[in-house]
């Protein structure tokens, strides 16, 4: 076996280790992601417009979560932005109106504790993403790895001795 045909036979082997590795880590991020955000007992609310009453526990359902906690969150606030509560706080507490500022910081409080939930969705919908990438690259490595083993020479073997000519003997 040549030089080159050792290192096509090598990288396929290492491709489709490496595309297994790959899958194998993808499943198990995709399961380890369902698995802790079933284990939240969370449901998406009635209202959301997607998926309605779907347990948290895949991409789609952690999204429509993340959404619909943002739609409450801004109806809460009355349409207005963690950053625009604080300037409004600011000017109350300026203007002596604690009873406003405290008001608007509990709303406030209230859009901080929305803008981390949404994170952490946002989070495990990247997760299941990534999840999916791996899988994907893991059945490319190990198809590209196959595509190499089928490219690279078979190995020498003895070849078998020549059939005697019958006719030289006689």
């Amino acid at each position: 076996m040549s030089k080159s045909a050792g290192a096509v036979r090598l990288v396929g082997i290492i491709s489709i280790i490496f595309g297994i590795v790959a899958f194998v880590g993808g499943v198990v991020t995709w399961a380890t992601v369902t698995s802790q955000l079933a284990a939240e007992n969370i449901t998406v609310p009635a209202d959301s417009p997607l998926v309605p009453g779907a347990k948290v526990q895949d991409p789609i359902s952690a999204y429509a979560q993340a959404q619909i906690i943002n739609h409450h969150a801004m109806t809460a606030s009355g349409g207005k932005t963690y950053a625009e509560l604080g300037t409004m706080i600011t000017a109350a507490k300026n203007a002596g109106d604690t009873a406003t500022a405290d008001q608007l910081t509990a709303t406030r409080t209230t859009l901080m504790n929305a803008s981390f939930l949404r994170a952490s969705l946002f989070t495990s919908v990247v997760a299941y993403g990534v999840a999916l990438l791996v899988i994907g690259l893991g059945i490319m490595f190990a198809l590209l790895g196959w595509a190499f083993l089928g490219l690279a020479p078979a190995k020498a073997t003895d070849a078998p001795a020549a059939p005697a000519d019958e006719t030289a003997t006689a």
